[in-house]
């Protein structure tokens, strides 16, 4: 308990010590964020807030894995996850610092499915997986060839869906927090007759944790530092691939309740416009709409931020209701 504590303090106390120094950085490169016109009216004064903040959360959060040596199977994959997703974020904000556009998403969606495809292929190799733990079904075996390509798929989901809604500021980074807290929770829990506990890649979550805390500080209403890709896309995929590895992928869906909700409003917007040409939401990801509804960006980030709370402690109510067959 006490490597889980020095792990997050150090990750929080490193990224709160660097993060002055590296705003100042970025904005004397010109790393500000190219607001797009299509967004809501408010978000325009953000414009030139420096971006691709992820990058330090990446770089900490690996120094400190390395320094305190957890690089073990069940952290390797997360970690190279973790750092071939954040080069492709970091090229996207730096291109939208130059030109406001962005890496064409066709591109995005490649580099993110190798990844994603190495991730699940590695997973189902090394640990032998071919089943799903659903709770209060138990195991269900799927094959070792779905069981890449549905691990593939969630990655490059989780991963998008937390790209999406960082749209304001502190929300996906602390609905990140929760989420992260729930799988330490579940990595540090042995399953009687199957997977044992997990300590090193509790505190590997313990560092992200950590270090998304010190992002927070200088990420909070108003925003002196934007995630961007970078931080996005990484820490999306992460989460997705630490989902896999403690074999609770489909507890994610409970654990990762706001992004799902983001993600699936903008499938339902779409769909929605192209099928009928009307739209649900007046704007989406999920929490534009709220902000046209008229809600405050404190509110609509904190209220996210209770049900992600909840749902995480729901997600870990679950998994221990399920190992203990309740």
């Amino acid at each position: 308990m006490l490597s889980l504590v020095v792990a997050l303090l150090a990750a929080f106390a490193s990224v709160v010590f660097l993060a002055p120094v590296y705003i100042s950085l970025l904005t004397r490169l010109g790393f500000g964020k190219k607001i797009r016109s299509e967004g809501p009216e408010g978000h325009v004064r953000k414009a030139g807030t420096p971006t691709m903040g992820g990058m330090l959360l990446v770089v900490v959060v690996m120094f400190l894995a390395m320094a305190l040596r957890i690089e073990d199977r069940y952290t390797l994959t997360p970690m190279l996850a973790m750092v071939g997703v954040a080069i492709l974020g970091a090229i996207d904000d730096y291109v939208n610092a130059r030109s406001g556009v962005g890496v064409r998403g066709r591109f995005k969606l490649i580099w993110q499915t190798v990844v994603a495809l190495l991730a699940g292929f590695y997973i189902q190799r090394h640990f032998g997986m071919d089943s799903f733990n659903v709770p209060f079904m138990g195991e269900v075996a799927v094959g070792g060839l779905v069981f890449v390509l549905f691990v593939a798929f969630v990655i490059v989901g989780v991963s998008n869906a937390v790209n999406l809604t960082d749209g304001l500021d502190g929300l996906a980074g602390g609905v990140l927090i929760f989420s992260f807290v729930a799988y330490l929770l579940i990595s540090l829990v042995a399953v009687p007759g199957g997977r044992p506990a997990q300590p090193n890649l509790a505190i590997f979550c313990a560092l992200i944790i950590g270090a998304l805390m010190g992002f927070l500080w200088f990420n909070v209403h108003p925003a002196q530092l934007f995630m961007g890709d970078a931080g996005s896309l990484s820490m999306g995929a992460t989460l997705a691939v630490v989902a896999a590895i403690t074999r609770e992928i489909p507890l994610l869906a409970v654990v990762g309740f706001v992004f799902l909700a983001v993600i699936m409003s903008v499938v339902l917007q779409v769909g929605s416009y192209k099928l009928r040409g009307r739209r649900i939401f007046r704007m989406a990801p999920l929490q534009h709409h709220f902000e046209l509804l008229g809600w405050a960006e404190e509110k609509i980030t904190v209220r996210f931020w209770i049900v992600s709370a909840l749902a995480g402690l729901l997600g870990f109510s679950v998994y221990l209701a399920g190992i203990n067959g309740l």
